[in-house]
């Protein structure tokens, strides 16, 4: 038997520590691609918003999307502040550049935003809207949160002392309407006699011209306003008077004035679409339904600071309605008509 050399002996020995280190490589490039492949694919998804991200209807929708994206389950960018003139030109920016969803509002630019979706059948668009949903890709949401509304105008009218409440909004469009309907309809059924003065301001950010408005609400004998806007509170905080909120809880901003908030929750509308766009199930239906209580898509606010000042028997109707309204023995009723004032 031929011996080998310690040169040939090295050469050798070094040659098969290539193999295992070759080897170990390969196995743990394999294992990285077989983590990868495990990995889901994150979503990618846009939202086009027409005012600030911290205005209360969007930020509603942002803070649901924000969530996805913390769970590592979407890729999420958006564009705030967009005028209506541009919005088709960022709706049709975001297709282009892959984004399986895209939401938004499209209240005043509807015809457009449908024009988009039809030229981008693959892409799942999820958008506000006061329409139907059109096939085969825009659905349409809003936020349905009429019944904790109706609750919070319960306590309205039995926190008001003068009987007197005033109502800021910003425009006078279906989903505006349908909450002040149902919180004065809320309010009457606590005191019937209740009257109301109702404005709109022509904007949906403009805190100062809300905070006018306000203003001649309480000047007029309003003690309790209801908070459509930002601004409002505002105005009730510098006169001593109470406030409704609407979407958010402000009560932390306004200790003292903010009494009850109707809260919106875009979270179940927006896992639904992200469930149905990973699913490639995604179709035109309507979102709305998402938004009511039984979905938790909408809440009456923790009554917090005024849990011991508003009278025991009234905290008693409101559970009580709130009870009847989840087990479906009460249905607010949706009225999308324009509210008027009542006030003499």
């Amino acid at each position: 038997m031929k011996s080998l050399s310690p040169s040939s002996a090295g050469g050798i020995a070094r040659r098969g520590l290539l193999k295992l280190a070759a080897a170990a490589a390969t196995g743990v490039l394999l294992f990285s691609g077989a983590a990868q492949a495990q990995a889901p694919a994150k979503t990618k998804v846009a939202a086009i918003y027409t005012v600030p991200v911290e205005q209360q209807w969007v930020s509603r929708i942002h803070k649901a999307l924000t969530a996805a994206r913390d769970r590592g389950e979407i890729d999420y960018t958006f564009s705030e502040n967009v005028t209506n003139a541009d919005y088709e030109r960022v709706m049709r920016q975001y297709a282009e550049q892959g984004n399986k969803l895209v939401v938004g509002e499209a209240f005043a630019v509807e015809a457009a935003a449908r024009k988009v979706a039809k030229d981008y059948p693959q892409t799942a668009f999820l958008m506000g809207s006061s329409g139907k949903p059109q096939q085969p890709n825009f659905s349409v949401f809003d936020n349905y949160i009429q019944e904790p509304a109706y609750l919070t105008g319960m306590i309205a009218a039995g926190v008001s002392k003068t009987g007197k409440i005033g109502l800021v909004g910003g425009y006078p469009i279906p989903e505006v309407n349908r909450l002040m309907q149902a919180f004065i309809e809320g309010a009457k059924e606590v005191n019937p006699k209740a009257e109301f003065t109702v404005t709109f301001i022509g904007s949906w950010f403009d805190p100062p011209k809300a905070k006018e408005a306000a203003f001649a609400m309480i000047d007029k004998g309003a003690d309790v306003l209801y908070a459509e806007r930002f601004g409002v509170s505002d105005a009730a905080k510098e006169r001593g008077k109470l406030a409704i909120g609407n979407v958010i809880d402000t009560q932390p901003q306004y200790p003292e004035t903010v009494v009850a908030s109707a809260l919106w929750s875009m979270e179940p509308t927006i896992d639904e679409a992200l469930k149905q766009v990973k699913a490639g199930t995604f179709k035109a239906e309507d979102y709305g339904q998402y938004s009511l209580m039984k979905h938790k898509g909408s809440s009456l606010a923790p009554l917090g600071t005024f849990e011991k000042k508003i009278p025991a028997d009234l905290i008693a109707k409101v559970e009580a309605k709130q009870k009847a309204i989840l087990d479906g023995s009460f249905t607010v009723k949706v009225n999308d008509k324009e509210p008027k004032s009542s006030a003499r």
